[in-house]
């Protein structure tokens, strides 16, 4: 009986001898082990045996990339005004050796370094700087914390500005500043607007313009063309017709009462041509109105050229 409780107590010390010696560290993990109360060595993932009772091994390192975020912390610019600023920081342990032994808190560390750092850049800049220098403001703070946190064993990989907020009258002010830009830009816009479409406008009366004057320009031309044919044909009939001074001279009469129409004042310019035929014409008739009473009774004129008078049988 006594035999069997002896193996009992070794089979349980075994037991608790090898789970304190084994240790399985996952992967993006890392542990410290101490020795007697010094650094022995750290860890890496997978399967590792240390001394029970001699070794001791400290809280997993997490080997992954880390994101901390500063509540919003108040900093006074170069115009003295106080702004606040909320960051993050994105870190990595790269040395689980001095994370552990060079820093007891890191992430109380890193905080104060951001609020530090950040302070002495803002506090070089005005606030429109620093509402538009979000990229130089992180590539500072990044520096300063990477080279401070390297002895550390903790490198920083990005650093953010989530927001600047700055006092409620500042941002009363800037609304007020920004609504008279967008007035102003909309202004500009729709003066540029009524300004594109009086140019067009324009450049459509303008086009209007130049083919209304084409056309009246070809109405006249195909005009001009049609009377100098019609010119060229009357022409061409006259001569190949041979007409007379007699004709011409009819013609003309018959075209005298057309030209009387108008109510304006007249002057008619007859040539020399012309009125000779008048003249030939006339004594055409003439001579015409004498055959016609040589043929009839013999007409007598009376004195001055008037008609005879005829006599009148007297009354009973």
């Amino acid at each position: 009986m006594a035999g069997v409780i002896v193996a009992v107590v070794v089979a349980a010390v075994v037991l608790i001898f090898l789970a304190r010696a084994v240790r399985i560290v996952p992967q993006a993990r890392a542990m410290v082990v101490e020795r007697l109360g010094r650094y022995h060595r750290t860890l890496t993932p997978g399967l590792a045996i240390v001394v029970p009772f001699v070794d001791r091994v400290r809280d997993r390192i997490d080997l992954r990339e880390q994101v901390v975020s500063f509540p919003p912390q108040p900093v006074i610019t170069e115009d003295n005004l106080v702004v606040g600023i909320d960051t993050v920081i994105y870190f990595q342990v790269t040395d689980p050796r001095a994370a552990t032994y060079e820093i007891a808190n890191v992430i109380r560390a890193i905080e104060q370094l951001t609020v530090t750092t950040l302070r002495n850049v803002i506090g070089g800049m005005n606030l429109e700087a620093t509402l538009t220098s979000r990229d130089q403001i992180n590539g500072q703070l990044r520096g300063v914390l990477d080279e401070a946190t390297g002895k550390w064993g903790i490198r920083v990989n990005r650093v953010e500005l989530k927001a600047i907020d700055p006092p409620r009258s500042i941002q009363d002010s800037m609304e007020k500043q920004m609504r008279a830009e967008r007035d102003r830009r909309a202004a500009i816009l729709t003066a540029e607007g009524v300004k594109q479409s009086e140019i067009l406008r324009a450049e459509g009366e303008k086009q209007a313009a130049i083919l209304r004057a084409e056309g009246e320009r070809e109405a006249q031309i195909l005009t001009a063309e049609g009377e100098a044919k019609a010119i060229g044909t009357v022409f061409r009939a006259i001569h190949e017709g041979d007409a007379d001074q007699k004709l011409l001279a009819y013609q003309y009469l018959q075209t005298l009462p057309q030209i009387a129409q108008g109510q304006a004042s007249k002057l008619w310019i007859v040539p020399s041509e012309l009125t000779g035929a008048l003249g030939g014409l006339g004594g055409l008739l003439g001579a015409g109105g004498s055959a016609t009473a040589q043929d009839g009774a013999p007409a007598r004129g009376g004195p001055n050229g008037a008609a005879p008078q005829r006599p009148y049988p007297a009354s009973d």
